[in-house]
C-alpha cells in the first residue's frame, strides 16, 4: 500500500488486527486516495465482534470481515473529492455522515447505493 499502514485499520481492542483487512479492498482504497489527492484518516477499519458490539455497529457489519472503512471528513469540498474518488476507484457502496465517509466492497450487500447517516 502506498498511502496506508495496516495499523491504521486496527480494531482498538486488538493491535495488529488491521492485517485482517481484505487485500482487494485495500488496493481500491489506496487507489481512491491517490485519485482524490486528499489524505485519508481512517476512523474505523477492521472491527472485532466485541468492539463492533461495544460501538453499536451493525450486526452484519462489513468492518468485521475487513471489507469496510470509515474515513474522517468534515468539510464539503473534501467530501466531494473523496466520494468522487471512491466511485472512480470502483466502490459501489458509500455512506455519508457529517463526520466521516463509509465505503465497503461487501458482495453480500446491495451494490450501487449511497446513503446518509442520521
Amino acid at each position: 500500500m502506498k498511502h496506508f499502514k495496516f495499523s491504521e485499520f486496527d480494531s482498538p481492542d486488538v493491535p495488529g488486527s488491521g492485517a485482517r483487512m481484505d487485500a482487494d479492498f485495500l488496493k481500491m482504497l489506496d487507489e481512491a486516495r491517490e485519485i482524490s489527492g486528499v489524505p485519508f484518516h481512517v476512523n474505523s477499519g477492521f472491527r472485532t465482534p466485541k468492539h463492533n458490539h461495544r460501538i453499536n455497529g451493525s450486526k452484519n457489519s462489513s468492518h468485521m470481515r475487513g471489507l469496510a472503512a470509515d474515513i474522517r471528513c468534515t468539510n464539503s469540498r473534501e467530501r466531494f473529492r473523496i466520494v468522487a474518488a471512491l466511485i472512480a476507484a470502483g466502490f459501489s457502496r458509500v455512506g455519508i455522515h457529517d463526520a466521516f465517509i463509509h465505503c465497503d466492497t461487501d458482495s453480500l450487500k446491495t451494490p450501487g447505493v449511497v446513503w446518509l447517516y442520521a
